[in-house]
């Protein structure tokens, strides 16, 4: 019996082992398996080579507990047990690879190394056609592969940093019936030899860097049925080599075909006026021409396309008198950034009965269009950049109160809600956008299930306590109001929020006290409120912060030390409040590795400049590049019910820029400035300071400093405003200082400086006021002339007289005043007698001075 139990009992163990085993580790699928070992049994091991290093296929094998995850250069993928992965180098391997070899069915394939085997002078295969996982490629394309006289696919697409060119000699290629580049790094221009591929069918060369006309030759590729060029840089006209194109079915093109279903030509900058092609299309469903330049009216047979289910127009400069009647069965609609009106007809109620998303921002509308009440499915509405003024009619929401999810009305005109009606029941609604209107009222309680409430820039009043009851925001922007009352704690409670912008208000109190541990916020902004008492120790909770603004309030506290446990911070501003006391002590730490702007202006901040501060700011310390100009944002995806949003909030502050407070709407991601003044630090500045080469601000004015001026300011290359005014600092302005080609603005006004001022291109551009107050200073543009010996000419007699008798009638004025104080007698006696012995010695050192100097610039 206790033997039973005891097999029982190891029983139950193997197989818990076993379970375990499975379950932390997938084994390979069995499908796959077989399609190693097949391939394995193909070849044999050759060690005679001289690159035969390991034979890696020896550990394989189909018994025992392992799987083929577990083989020597095998990868899988940890959560699907799919191969992934072949590295098989340097493994004697000694056979022929042929194109039916059971290696193409490792499908889940992305990375396959092969190299220094022998194949026996094997072709290269079809079969790697089907291993359609992206390549990772990268550099520059070899062009031998389109010498290839019999090639028919050349798939490469979804490699971004594969760069190269289509050349001439594609032409010919005869064979090739898929010619697929999207998603790569190519560029230049279409050759004509293109027109020669007579079997290509299939091409797609979107979201490269193609630019130039594509030749009109390209009516003669008679066989292509789906066509792809959107995301390039082409331009000029199209339209004329498309007619020819009869059997293309898919396309980001045109054609004048009958079976046409489905049409693309967003983002290929087209011009011109868009041709009447439309007659014959009736099975059309899809017609997106997004984001071009085309212009002029709107062909009146696009109305006419009954099938229609989607339109896109926007972005382009179309003008239109929209007759929508007949597209019964139109779903989306965009118009964005047209000349559009309506035509209005007192029967509404048959017009897009299955619309559900209708964007019509930026068409000049002046009031809201009256088939929107009647829209019963309609889910997403977007009326923004419009000139509609007045107020929001109830009857807006008839039709579709229950179904919006999406409302953008902002920068319009709107001054309230009609019938006073300010909270209206939009039980689905997550996204609503009024900002920049001109609203009076009572802020509006967001509805239940807000993800994205924007309604700032209006004229709103009163406090915002109704906020508690969206549990679910993301994004909250109430800035740019006269908003007042305390803010209410609630809002650190919701874990969701990730955007939170008050500023510009009337707030009073104290910021929240409670985040929790998981708190999502990455935009904190309260400026320019009347908040008091110190900065709630519980933001060291919200770990994905980037962006701290509390500046232009009346908080009371010393530094905040403990924000430095937020590594991801990117600018914090804390200027014009009541802060206090030293930075840091010899204990401090900090690490602020992302720090770009960092202000501390205007408070009442002591000791020595904080070094330990200065040095942690490690991404100053690196000058990166950017091939095109991005700004400090957040970006949130908005997840709709089956779509989603990505939404840029962009940083905004008030800074400092070359001695004059600008306010940026947006603020450039190569932007690096440190403003610590208007504070009380003494002491020097340190040396360390010059680590932080990608520094574009430095602003250490109005404090207490003393010491010199580094040399090591020089190395901040691509420094444009420096401010070191209104402190103790002495000695020499740093001759080293000319060297920085981008500083056009720099202030030295009032210390105790000496000595020449550098001469250089920017040094030469400042005015007079950046150096004055500085008793020793001398030169340009100072008018107390720097002189040397270099500067000074031979003297001539009739020179040297003129010099002596204007010195000598300065002197006789100066002893007359002097005369007027002691007694008018005693001052000309004195001021004679001193004037002739005066005489005698100008003209003796004048003739020495003279015959002392050989030629200018030499003694």
């Amino acid at each position: 019996m206790a033997l039973s139990l005891f097999y029982v009992f190891c029983t139950w163990i193997v197989f818990l082992v076993m379970i375990h085993s499975s379950l932390a580790k997938p084994l390979c699928h069995r499908d796959e398996s077989s399609a190693l070992m097949e391939f394995k049994r193909n070849f044999r091991i050759n060690r005679e080579t001289y690159y035969c290093v390991y034979p890696k296929v020896e550990s394989w094998s189909s018994y025992g507990l392992g799987d083929c995850c577990s083989w020597d250069g095998v990868e899988c993928d940890k959560a699907t047990g799919h191969v992934t992965g072949l590295d098989l180098s340097n493994s004697c391997l000694f056979g022929t690879i042929t194109s039916n070899t059971s290696l193409f069915h490792l499908l889940h394939l992305e990375s396959i190394n092969l190299a220094w085997n022998d194949f026996n002078s094997s072709s290269i295969p079809y079969g790697f056609g089907n291993l359609s996982r992206q390549c990772g490629l990268y550099g520059e394309f070899s062009i031998n592969i389109f010498q290839l006289p019999n090639l028919e696919v050349l798939d490469i697409s979804g490699n971004g940093n594969l760069s190269g060119e289509i050349p001439v000699s594609i032409g010919n290629l005869v064979f090739l019936n898929k010619l697929l580049i999207w998603l790569c790094h190519f560029s230049g221009s279409l050759p004509t030899s293109l027109s020669n591929l007579s079997q290509l069918a299939y091409l797609d060369i979107s979201y490269n860097k193609f630019h130039g006309q594509i030749p009109a030759s390209f009516a003669n590729l008679t066989q292509l049925s789906y066509v792809d060029l959107s995301a390039n840089n082409f331009t000029g006209d199209i339209w004329h080599w498309l007619v020819n194109l009869s059997k293309l079915t898919h396309l980001r093109l045109i054609a004048k075909l009958i079976i046409l279903v489905s049409f693309h030509l967003a983002d290929v900058q087209l011009s011109g006026p868009i041709p009447s092609l439309f007659d014959n299309l009736t099975r059309l469903v899809v017609l997106d021409l997004l984001d071009n330049n085309l212009e002029g009216e709107i062909p009146n047979s696009l109305w006419e396309l009954k099938d229609l289910e989607f339109l896109g127009l926007d972005w382009n400069n179309l003008s239109s008198t929209a007759d929508l009647h007949k597209l019964k069965n139109l779903e989306s609609l965009y118009l964005d950034s047209n000349n559009i009106s309506f035509i209005s007809k007192t029967e509404t109620n048959g017009i897009l009965p299955k619309l559900s998303i209708l964007h019509l921002s930026s068409c000049n509308l002046h009031e809201f269009p009256n088939f929107i009440g009647n829209l019963s499915r309609l889910k997403e509405v977007d009326l923004s950049n419009n000139k509609i003024g007045g107020s929001i009619p109830t009857w807006v929401w008839n039709g579709s109160g229950d179904t919006l999810e999406w409302v953008d009305l902002s920068h319009n005109f709107l001054t309230g809600f009609g019938n006073n009606q300010i909270n209206q029941p939009l039980p689905k609604l997550a996204y609503l956008d009024i900002s920049s209107n001109q609203l009076k009222t009572k802020l509006p309680s967001p509805p239940p299930l807000a993800v994205y409430y924007n309604i700032s820039n209006n004229f709103l009043f009163g406090e915002i306590q109704s906020i508690c009851r969206a549990r679910s925001l993301l994004i909250l922007d109430l800035s740019n109001y006269s908003l007042n009352g305390t803010i209410p704690s609630c809002l650190g409670n919701i874990e969701s929020l990730s955007i939170l912008d008050l500023g510009k208000n009337k707030f009073k109190g104290t910021i929240p006290h409670a985040y929790p541990k998981d708190s999502a916020l990455k935009i904190i902004d309260l400026t320019e409120n009347r908040l008091q008492g110190p900065v709630p120790r519980s933001l060291v909770n919200c770990k994905m912060l980037e962006y701290l603004n509390l500046g232009f309030n009346q908080i009371l506290d010393g530094f905040p030390l403990w924000l430095s446990e937020l590594t991801k911070l990117k600018a914090i501003i804390l200027k014009s409040n009541k802060f206090h006391g030293p930075i840091e002590t010899y204990r401090s730490q900090f690490n602020f590795s992302n720090m770009h702007i960092m202000d501390l202006s205007y408070n009442s901040f002591s000791g020595e400049l904080p070094s330990k501060l200065l040095q942690s700011f490690r991404a100053m310390k690196v000058i990166v590049s950017q091939d095109r100009l991005e700004y400090m944002h957040a970006l949130e995806v908005i997840y709709l019910p089956q779509m989603g949003y990505e939404k840029v909030v962009n940083y905004g502050m008030k800074l400092m820029s070359k001695g004059t407070e600008r306010e940026y709407s947006k603020v450039p991601n190569a932007l690096m400035q440190v403003d610590l003044s208007h504070n009380k630090f003494e002491g020097c500045i340190p040396n360390l300071i010059g680590d932080l080469k990608s520094l574009h601000s430095l602003n250490l004015s109005n404090n207490i400093l003393t010491g010199s001026i580094p040399p090591s300011l020089a190395n901040l290359t691509e420094l444009e405003s420096l401010d070191l005014s209104r402190n103790n600092l002495s000695g020499e302005i740093p001759q080293q200082l000319a060297q920085l080609t981008f500083l056009s603005s720099f202030n030295v006004f009032h210390n105790q400086l000496s000595g020449p001022i550098p001469r250089g291109t920017q040094f030469d551009t400042f005015a007079i006021d950046s150096f004055t107050m500085n008793k020793g200073l001398r030169g340009s543009p100072l008018p107390k002339k720097c002189t040397t010996l270099g500067d000074i000419l031979p003297l001539s007699l009739s020179s040297q007289q003129e010099i002596g008798e204007e010195s000598l009638l300065n002197l006789v004025w100066k002893f007359v005043l002097i005369g007027a104080g002691v007694g008018f007698l005693i001052g000309i006696v004195l001021g004679n007698l001193i004037i002739d012995e005066k005489s005698r010695w100008f003209l003796h050192s004048s003739k020495r001075i003279a015959k002392g100097w050989k030629r200018p610039g030499r003694r």
